[in-house]
């Protein structure tokens, strides 16, 4: 009984990647237009996708190239490209799905793909995660890629909050490119990284 369990497990994995591959095959596909781009050109896919979001196009029809426009952005800014599994987490995502990532294959990478994308929308992406110092990290460690792309980005702290700022230095290094702001100013980001604590609790304070 056992063996057929995770026999079903095993199959049904294979056939959600084999649906991924033709979505993975798309974005590839547009890797050489898209590295021919320069920086303000990258930037402006950001503006024609929200234009086209407004003309009726869904967050699904967007998702190849909004998907290749982060990769170009990560290997600018980064030095690293999204390996084609990374590109499969960030499609489970975007698509409300789980996707189990062990310690080191890129889990905050992956997480860049499908913010971008649902920030596109306009009504605000909240990355949730584990503890100030994830939130505050995961800010500066991917604040470049968005900031690339002119998209704002927030941060809350347990008792203060930031916007990423390239060009502020920061009384330390745990403070680089974090510019202090009022908390609705980060409410106010594309995207806001925090804790679930945070999130919580100010929405029980204010809504």
């Amino acid at each position: 009984m056992l063996g057929k369990v995770l026999g079903f497990l095993v199959d049904s994995n294979e056939r959600a990647i084999k649906r991924l591959q033709p979505l993975v095959k798309e974005i590839n596909a547009l890797e050489p237009e898209w590295g021919s781009l320069s920086n303000d050109g990258l930037r402006a896919k950001t503006r024609e996708f929200q234009a086209r979001l407004q003309d009726g196009e869904e967050l699904d029809d967007l998702l190849p190239e909004a998907f290749a426009t982060v990769r170009e952005a990560a290997k600018r800014t980064l030095g690293q490209r999204p390996f084609d599994v990374q590109l499969m987490g960030g499609i489970v995502l975007h698509q409300g799905k789980v996707a189990e990532m062990k310690t080191g294959e890129g889990k905050t990478l992956v997480a860049t793909l499908p913010v971008y994308l649902n920030a596109l929308a306009g009504q605000g992406v909240h990355v949730v995660t584990v503890n100030d110092y994830l939130a505050r990290r995961d800010t500066q460690w991917m604040g470049p890629i968005y900031d690339l792309l002119g998209l704002t980005v927030g941060c809350l702290q347990h008792e203060s909050s930031f916007l990423y700022d390239s060009r502020v230095e920061g009384e330390s290094p745990s403070l680089a490119r974090l510019q202090p702001i009022a908390r609705g100013e980060a409410y106010g980001a594309d995207i806001t990284h925090g804790t679930n604590n945070e999130f919580g609790f100010d929405y029980l304070r204010d809504n």
